[in-house]
């Protein structure tokens, strides 16, 4: 599966990024291409020039803006991203077409974070272009979602999110979630490293998109985890993670397996999918998922059925009402590695925290709308009773 990834603000331009990084780490390690192409979109130069892997042109950095702003920016207001987005939105399409990769390009990836103006705002507008241009294409969405503090800091934040994330999974095929708050509830030391989980957020992507473009046989599973496959699985809210296991040591003699060796294996595979469902970007519940897949990478000599009895097994445990697919991809040495995705997630609680608290901020403006308008009546009866010296 190859992607077009168009990142949008600061976030989504970072994240974008990092997907352009992980496409160099798969030509030079493995000779595969997984990300046909990598643009970002800001408002701001200086975010686009610190970029590292994205082509350093105008065409795969584009600088939107707006006589409205007046250079100002969007000042974190989504609706004011969205208005940019919507102006500019045929240079983004033009630099995509004229990239003139389209033709190997299987889906697009739209990433963003929710809390400031361009990216919340930008995303489901650029998935509107994209999907209304590109009718055989599925459009897909990355969105990630702030720290705690980032919440606590400012009101607007909240209802960026919850009006960005309402807005682009009424628009997308399937909206991958991301959540910051994650990853330094398990290591607080990567506060102050945005890089380092921006690589953590794009990597369990890596195996997932590299399985179906392989061309040497010997790295060819018996059941792909290619573009159908995956457009099969996702749909609606989505999370992917990737866990490891190391698998035991054969020695010299390790075409006689024991009992013992073949149950090792087994449990290898449950260990690696525990530790993939423990490193989801987003708190959510399996059991909620309507479809599920999973990726076996593993040495050739480990792709044993019995393997795959366990691992489903188990997968099918946790997502009971998933329609699972397996896939397997026969690379590396060692160790064991997962790739879980669980979509068409009928409940996120971080999400619906947006919803709920956003609905009753509305309803307080609603209502303090209302108030003044009824107190400005009331003025203005009052003054058409006084004479006018005009």
């Amino acid at each position: 599966m190859k992607l077009t990834v168009v990142g949008l603000g600061r976030g989504g331009g970072k994240i974008a990024d990092e997907f352009a990084h992980l496409n160099k780490k798969a030509r030079a390690r493995r000779g595969l291409e997984i990300i046909t192409d990598a643009f970002a979109v800001d408002t701001d130069p200086a975010d686009l020039n610190s970029l590292r892997a994205i082509k350093h042109d105008l065409q795969h950095r584009i600088l939107i803006e707006s006589e409205k702003t007046d250079g100002s920016g969007t000042v974190q207001m989504s609706e004011i991203g969205a208005e940019i987005a919507m102006e500019n939105s045929n240079r983004v399409l033009d630099a995509i077409r004229a990239a003139g990769r389209l033709f190997d390009t299987d889906a697009f990836l739209l990433t963003a974070s929710v809390v400031g103006g361009t990216g919340s705002g930008g995303m489901p507008v650029m998935a509107q272009a994209l999907k209304d241009c590109y009718h055989d294409k599925p459009v897909y969405a990355l969105a990630i979602l702030p720290f705690l503090d980032e919440e606590a800091e400012e009101e607007r934040i909240t209802y960026n999110a919850a009006i960005s994330l309402k807005s682009i999974y009424s628009v997308a095929d399937a909206v991958f979630v991301a959540d910051n708050q994650q990853y330094i509830t398990r290591d607080t030391t990567l506060r102050d490293k945005p890089a380092r989980i921006n690589e953590l957020i794009v990597a369990p992507f890596y195996d997932l998109l590299c399985a179906g473009e392989e061309e040497k046989t010997k790295y060819i599973g018996a059941s792909m985890a290619d573009f159908g496959n995956i457009r099969e699985t996702l749909t609606g809210w989505t999370a992917i993670g990737c866990g490891r296991a190391p698998l035991p040591s054969r020695g010299l003699f390790s075409r006689w397996r024991s009992f013992r060796d073949k149950s090792a294996d087994r449990q290898a595979g449950v260990q690696a999918a525990e530790a993939a469902i423990s490193q989801l970007p987003v708190d959510c519940q399996p059991a909620d998922a309507e479809r599920a897949l999973y990726l076996v990478t593993a040495p050739a000599a480990d792709m044993r059925p019995e393997l795959f009895h366990e691992t489903g097994g188990f997968l099918k445990s946790v997502a009971r009402g998933a329609v699972l697919r397996s896939c397997d991809y026969p690379r590396g040495r060692g160790e064991m590695e997962v790739t879980v995705v669980f979509s068409g997630l009928t409940s996120i609680e971080r999400i619906k925290g947006y919803y709920d608290i956003v609905g009753g901020l509305v309803r307080k403006v609603k209502t303090r709308q209302a108030e003044a308008e009824k107190k400005a009546r009331a003025m203005e009866a009052a003054a058409r009773k006084i004479p006018s010296l005009l």
